[in-house]
């Protein structure tokens, strides 16, 4: 079973970013890919979640997508029925705005540091006295969302059922009792009122207030009795008020730094460790996420659409007008391009520098990976089926200690993914077998996409060797794509073909760093 974010939030305060892609081979992405198509850019375009909770639930799964096409449907079937059911949708926003308001107050009780006393509070993660006040805040949290989830409309889809019921599920345990209360402090430790019902073991009862109504009972009694049957002892006393003010005076210190040692930090150090908390966080998260999804269509300024899904025995993809997440994010000038992945299995894109290859190739990864997710992505159309792997291969600058150079870095690198797929997964190549010669160059790179092409899988290569384009293009492999330029400027548009032009005299002048410029830097330079 997936490990909560509570669980992974045990030895520091709460964080969005806590979950790292698995290693490769493990999951869909891997942490050298994941990093390549900047996964967190495409974090931050989608992030609308409102709460920690939710946002880390979303992170999360971007760094490890699902790789079932039954378990990303569901959760499609969730969105689409919040988009038809306003009401449900309606109350689901007020739950969440209201667990983001409450939801500080619980990690604050959760991981925050107890100061001394009359120490003021600086800092977020910071308890002030003895933590009544942060304790009665923080459980209201979780009581909160489950009465609130209870008395919501009960949704149909499977995935939202199973959430509310995640939730629902939290009242029938022994956390949530404490936290409804009383617990009851026994020579056994912490118990709450249902197993008070088969024991016999004398009790305190905690409740979360300085002021114990028993105690002054207690100790008004005993002055009474005192005073009835030993007035003697009264007597004695030459005056009884200042006798008792120094007792009064150790009230506060004794009894509020008894409930915070032995009530407080017992109880929130088990909320800590509770399965059944961490699980009704993950729920709260879920719901948040589905939201996200929601408002990130919204306010992405083109056509998105939730993609159609379908098994197929290699990985197939086919979008129509498809945008960059990140780029094309109320981008009004961002242009669309159509891609068509079947049969073919491998395209070979060339084309000048800054043309928008990488950006064309990253919306592909970028937009696979977000229908892994459960979400909506930046098209008029698509239909994908559900990759197994995402692989995005950039040359790498070698180490001093690999031993290999940049060719070795890079080849050793093109065989893990190599290995680690099959036709079901999705590799982008961005050029291949840098660091040779150009005969070394074609031999290499072409038995590389041979070897790809065998396996199955989706391929897409990123090169500026039209000749080797030109090779498979003769052999009737793949399918060749250029990025469109026009008056010397780039279109962003991907078109049939190849191209057989750099322009790296355009992109010299740009920078300042062409022949004229160089001859000028010499120049005025004597």
């Amino acid at each position: 079973m997936k490990q909560t974010l509570l669980q992974s939030w045990q030895d520091a305060w709460p964080i969005v970013k806590a979950t790292k892609p698995l290693p490769l081979g493990g999951g869909v992405i891997d942490e050298t890919a994941f990093n390549t198509i900047e996964v967190d850019d495409v974090f931050e375009a989608v992030n609308y979640a409102d709460t920690t909770i939710g946002q880390a639930v979303l992170y999360r799964s971007l760094a490890q997508p699902l790789d079932s096409q039954e378990a990303i449907q569901a959760k499609q079937d969730a969105v689409t029925e919040l988009q038809n059911n306003p009401t449900l949708k309606s109350a689901l926003e007020n739950i969440v705005t209201h667990a983001a308001g409450q939801e500080p107050d619980f990690y604050r009780l959760l991981f925050g540091k107890f100061l001394s006393a009359f120490e003021p509070v600086r800092e977020d993660n910071e308890i002030e006295g003895y933590g009544y006040v942060r304790y009665i805040r923080g459980v209201r949290f979780i009581r909160d969302l489950v009465a609130q989830v209870q008395v919501a409309d009960q949704p149909q889809s499977p995935y939202l059922q199973s959430l509310f019921d995640r939730i629902k599920a939290f009242a029938d345990t022994r956390t949530y009792s404490l936290m409804v209360g009383p617990a009851y402090i026994t020579e056994n430790g912490i118990q709450c009122k249902e197993e008070r019902r088969n024991s016999w073991l004398p009790a305190l009862i905690f409740k979360p207030r300085i002021f114990k109504p028993a105690l002054f009972v207690l100790a008004f009694a005993a002055f009474w009795a005192l005073k009835q049957f030993a007035p003697d002892v009264i007597a004695a006393i030459p005056n009884a008020a200042v006798f008792f003010a120094p007792l009064l005076l150790l009230y506060f210190p004794v009894v509020g730094g008894f409930d915070r040692d032995h009530c407080i930090n017992p109880l929130r150090a088990e909320f800590k460790a509770s399965a059944a908390v961490g699980e009704t966080l993950d729920a709260l998260g879920q719901l948040d996420e589905l939201l996200a999804f929601i408002k990130f269509a919204e306010a992405f300024g083109h056509p998105t659409v939730l993609p159609t899904l379908v098994a197929a025995p290699h990985h197939r993809i086919n979008l129509t007008a498809a945008r960059n997440p990140v780029l094309g994010k109320h981008n009004d000038a961002y242009v669309g391009n159509d891609f068509v992945l079947d049969d073919d299995k491998l395209v070979l894109v060339t084309g000048p520098n800054s043309g928008g290859k990488t950006a064309f190739c990253k919306t592909i990864t970028q937009i696979q990976l977000l229908a892994q997710i459960g979400c909506f992505v930046p098209a008029e159309a698509a239909t994908l089926t559900v990759a197994d792997k995402i692989f995005y291969q950039v040359p790498e600058i070698s180490h001093l200690n690999d031993g290999e150079g940049r060719f070795g870095t890079e080849l050793k690198r093109t065989k893990d993914i190599f290995l680690a797929t099959t036709a079901k997964s999705l590799v982008v190549l961005d050029e291949l077998s840098e660091g040779t010669t150009f005969e070394e160059k074609m031999e290499s790179s072409s038995n590389v996409l041979n070897g790809f092409y065998r396996k199955g899988n989706s391929t897409i290569l990123i090169t500026h060797n039209h000749q080797l384009v030109d090779l498979f293009a003769g052999q009737r492999v793949g399918v060749p794509k250029q990025v469109e330029f026009a008056n010397d400027a780039p279109t962003y548009r991907v078109i049939p073909g190849i191209s057989r032009v750099s322009h790296a005299d355009r992109v010299a002048k740009k920078i300042g760093f062409s022949k004229e410029d160089i001859d000028h830097y010499l120049a005025d330079s004597k």
